[in-house]
């Protein structure tokens, strides 16, 4: 992963937007008044699962993260690409060939690792050794499109089979060995992993397959589970099962069910409950929890009742709340002063199972009451005191002392002052104690953590204000255009005379969505109107990410004469151009589906915009004889959403 994907991977544009502009959520986007230009009804958009932006007012501008900093702060893309790498916590370090090795290694390792996927996937389909694993998926009732869709497959018992299927293409065993598909014996010879199991892909949030969950066939004797070993590309505790194809739905719903196992996860898709997710582990991690923000402030936590699972929904519990982002809010003392605490912005909620059963078994024979319990869940508050109060002596003074205290910290994180208080009279109850002692120990903890916030003062007064909180593939066509159009310096000028012939504007850097291709284009326009067409001098520049996307652009076709580079380069202009239309009429559908009517005006004419720019442009692509030339003219459009 290079640094431009990493910062895009850790930066939420939510955050990042919502610490310029004030953002209200509009159904799974959220929306503003366009700081670009004067508006009086919110045009500008956020869009969390593809993190991108758009303005549909006059302006029209949209983008990434790294296009929105550089407008409205007026950086270059170096200062933007430097800022917002701080603010990520990736540092920026020229390239070593090690890394660049690196990378190639790791593109490598997961293209074995997919390889492998579907060797599982067709043996499980058509294998008569997995005739046992069928068997077993249609006892626990999964279908063909669950089966499909998840890519399960079936290892056959023999020591070596993936070994040779995955040499036979090409992948050497010390490759195999380090993406965790073979163990290497001691004498250095290599065999299978994984054998005679149930396959399980796992997925990372982009969709890549990064490695395996694999479960026994037989019933007792070896480990039910065995996961893929920690690897350059697979480390459970960064992964949720289920995220890739559950980020949608969690939008929608806003919420997001952590359970434990696959088959939860797979069964509470198959039902239509597909805000679902398995942590990798005995416990949620920090990481999983910043990965599951980016989509929701509600989390629900359906683990099994058992005393493991109890204390795995504790820990879990405490590492959201740790993990979690905080609001600022005023605290005020009996004197009137005033101080500052951060309280939880964000909702934790625990969903307790009916005794042995597991959401997998619950699913598949009551959907209904699946249903019942996600809505009937409970606060940290409620769950965290149940189960206190039942290991608690309540004749003993001190243990009602320590329910108290355990229960203060969970109290002030409840962001509503009237659900707040009704908790502490909620405890005093269950303890048998006067009310006005618990309201008294949490309105002392709270002015304590307020007068501790950095930036009060001794009266309570605040000194300042706070900063604003500190906040994935790359376009082979992109990358395409823009090694056509360094090949041949005159290109540009002639693609952007033939657009305008058709009424269509010219070649811009926001028809680039990869930043780096889109800051190279940039300067590569600029150098050109300056009468510089060096390459090298293009390299120096740009910052070091750019120059070396520059040195791994795709090559474009050799001895072309001028006419065939003017085709290509109007071909695969258009298809830029058509695929970004196309996302932006996806967007446009989207939020027409959501909106109010008195909205949908808007919208309706913004769509009608857009399908006459995406007409001219489709008009442009047909119209002529492109496909005897240009290598993009079969290539189905990235993106494209129809």
């Amino acid at each position: 992963m290079g640094v431009v994907d990493e910062i895009k991977e850790r930066l939420d544009i939510v955050e990042l937007i919502g610490a310029y502009v004030p953002l209200q959520r509009a159904g799974r986007y959220y929306r503003a008044l366009c700081p670009f230009h004067a508006e009086k009804t919110p045009s500008f958009y956020v869009f969390p699962d593809s993190q991108r932006w758009h303005c549909f007012g006059a302006c029209g501008e949209g983008g990434d993260i790294f296009t929105f900093v550089m407008k409205r702060e007026g950086w270059d893309f170096a200062t933007a690409l430097e800022e917002l790498a701080r603010r990520a916590g990736v540092e920026l370090r020229p390239r070593t060939p090690e890394q660049a090795r690196a990378d190639e290694e790791r593109a490598r390792l997961q293209s074995a690792v997919a390889e492998a996927a579907r060797y599982y996937h067709h043996l499980l389909l058509h294998a008569p050794e997995a005739e046992r694993a069928r068997q077993y998926l249609a006892r626990r009732g999964l279908s063909a499109e669950t089966i499909a869709r998840f890519q399960l497959g079936y290892s056959l018992p023999a020591w070596e089979a993936l070994r040779n299927h995955l040499t036979g293409r090409g992948f050497t065993p010390a490759e195999l060995v380090r993406a965790g598909l073979l163990i290497e014996r001691e004498d250095g010879t290599a065999y299978d992993r994984f054998r005679d199991r149930l396959m399980i892909p796992v997925r990372n949030p982009q969709g890549e397959t990064i490695g395996f969950g694999a479960r026994t066939l037989e019933a007792e004797g070896v480990p039910k589970y065995i996961n893929s070993p920690q690897t350059p590309l697979f480390d459970k505790s960064h992964l949720l099962f289920g995220l890739d194809m559950a980020r949608e739905a969690i939008r929608h719903e806003d919420s997001v069910v952590v359970v434990e196992g696959y088959m939860d996860v797979m069964q509470a898709h198959q039902a239509g409950f597909r805000n679902v997710v398995a942590q990798m582990g005995t416990a949620l991690t920090e990481t999983q929890v910043r990965l599951l923000k980016r989509y929701t402030r509600r989390f629900i936590l359906a683990l099994d009742p058992d005393a493991a699972g109890v204390q795995a929904t504790l820990r879990g519990l405490e590492v959201a709340r740790e993990t979690l982002d905080r609001e600022l809010v005023p605290v005020f003392n009996p004197r009137g002063l005033v101080g500052f605490e951060r309280r939880l912005g964000a909702e934790i909620r625990v969903l307790t199972l009916p005794s042995g059963q597991d959401p997998d078994d619950l699913i598949r024979q009551d959907p209904a009451r699946w249903t019942a319990l996600v809505q009937e869940s409970l606060s940290v508050v409620e769950f965290v005191l149940r189960r206190l109060l039942a290991e608690t002596d309540l004749e003993d003074a001190k243990g009602r002392a320590r329910v108290v205290d355990a229960m203060i910290p969970l109290l002030r994180d409840v962001g509503n002052p009237v659900e707040r208080e009704a908790y502490a009279q909620k405890i005093a109850r269950a303890l048998r104690i006067d009310a006005r002692t618990v309201l008294a120990r949490l309105h002392e903890a709270e002015w304590q953590a307020a007068q501790r916030m950095p930036g009060i003062s001794e009266t309570g007064r605040r000194l300042a204000p706070e900063p604003p909180p500190t906040p994935s593939a790359v376009a082979d066509l992109e990358g395409y255009c823009l090694a056509t159009l360094l090949r041949q310096p005159w290109l540009l000028d002639a693609i952007n005379r033939t657009l305008a012939e058709w009424d269509i504007p010219p070649l811009h850097p926001g028809d680039f969505n990869d930043p780096t291709c889109r800051a190279a284009f940039a300067a590569w326009e600029e150098m050109l109107g300056e009468g510089i067409s060096d390459l090298m001098q293009l390299k120096e520049r740009v910052p070091e990410a750019v120059a070396f996307r520059l040195d791994h652009l795709p090559e474009p076709p050799p001895d072309l004469a001028d006419e065939q580079w003017l085709r290509e380069g109007v071909q695969t202009a258009l298809r830029l151009r058509e695929r970004n239309l196309r996302r932006v009429k996806t967007e446009l559908r989207a939020l027409t589906e959501e909106a109010p009517p008195a909205e949908t005006i808007q919208y309706g004419q913004a769509l009608e915009e857009n399908a006459r720019a995406l007409l001219r442009v489709q008009q442009a692509l047909h119209s002529r004889c492109w496909a005897t030339v240009s290598f993009w003219a079969e290539a189905p459009c990235e993106g494209e959403l129809g």
